[in-house]
């Protein structure tokens, strides 16, 4: 008979340093730096649909996380300081998204939740970590233009005979996540992330995310589309970045107002996360 006692062991073994793992993961201090990290992200969404309003109504700003984190580092002596936190913020919400992914996602009953919750909290681990980066290069005196890095990294990838098809994935991939968005909104899954019952605060609450929640996916479509436009005419001025695809807007009909929508539902978006900071489960 095959000895299956070595095997059970090892399972076992797997199983206690994941549950010690998680033990670790469930700390204060992560849960305080998660926490900052999406007052954070709100903060920044707040400004882009601030300079996305400045936009629409004729002024000038980079409408992008470039352009609000230039507005944060602009913050005299304290510009330095207030990068760091940001980058400790974004730094913890990453790695609690990342124990997401990979600790607490095996907790679910089935594996079709179990693959989603690994997708999703491993994409926004990702997203956050390199984010975080971006705080740090501010930190220490740098800077960054997302227009131009988007049109950079486009002009590299057609240069490869597999650019388009890889550029066509990712503005697939983009679009899609904007769906995710509006699709979130429009069930309301994200009242899953908070603690309001229904109570005239909570309904206020769900009325931020639902708007929050449409403007966000609407940017990243277009975001999306913008890349695929790119790759099929083969040029990278049109892949903009978030910056490029708000100000394009104004160039349609109904554009301005359109524009002003989506700028006020970001910052509807920022509310939800500063709240989502401090009343959302973690």
């Amino acid at each position: 008979m095959p000895d299956h006692s070595g095997q059970a062991s090892g399972d076992s073994l797997a199983a206690r340093t994941a549950d010690a793992a998680e033990g670790l993961s469930n700390t204060r201090a992560l849960d305080v730096l998660a926490r900052l990290g999406f007052a954070v992200l709100g903060v920044v969404h707040i400004l882009i649909g601030a300079i996305a309003v400045r936009i629409a109504l004729g002024g000038y700003g980079e409408a992008d996380p470039a352009g609000a984190l230039d507005l944060l580092a602009a913050r005299g002596p304290f510009g330095p300081l207030v990068m760091w936190s940001c980058f400790l913020g974004c730094a913890g919400l990453a790695l609690w998204q990342f124990s997401e992914a990979t600790l607490r996602a095996r907790h679910l009953p089935r594996r079709r939740d179990r693959l989603s919750k690994v997708v999703q909290s491993g994409s926004l681990s990702i997203a956050y970590g390199l984010f975080s980066l971006t705080f740090a290069r501010y930190a220490v005196g740098g800077h960054a233009d997302s227009s131009e890095s988007t049109k950079d990294l486009t002009a590299a990838l057609l240069k490869h005979p597999l650019g388009v098809p890889v550029l066509v994935a990712v503005g697939g991939i983009v679009f899609g996540i904007g769906v995710h968005f509006v699709v979130k909104a429009l069930r309301r899954k994200f009242k899953e992330e908070l603690n309001f019952g229904p109570s005239k605060r909570g309904r206020t609450v769900s009325g931020l995310g639902v708007v929050g929640h449409i403007a966000k996916g609407i940017a990243l479509n277009l975001m999306g589309l913008l890349i695929v436009i790119a790759a099929l005419k083969h040029d990278a001025q049109e892949s903009t970045g978030l910056d490029g695809s708000l100000k394009a807007l104004p160039e349609h009909p109904l554009g301005v107002p359109a524009l002003l929508a989506i700028a006020l539902g970001l910052v509807c978006y920022g509310v939800f996360a500063i709240i989502r900071a401090r009343y959302g489960r973690m």
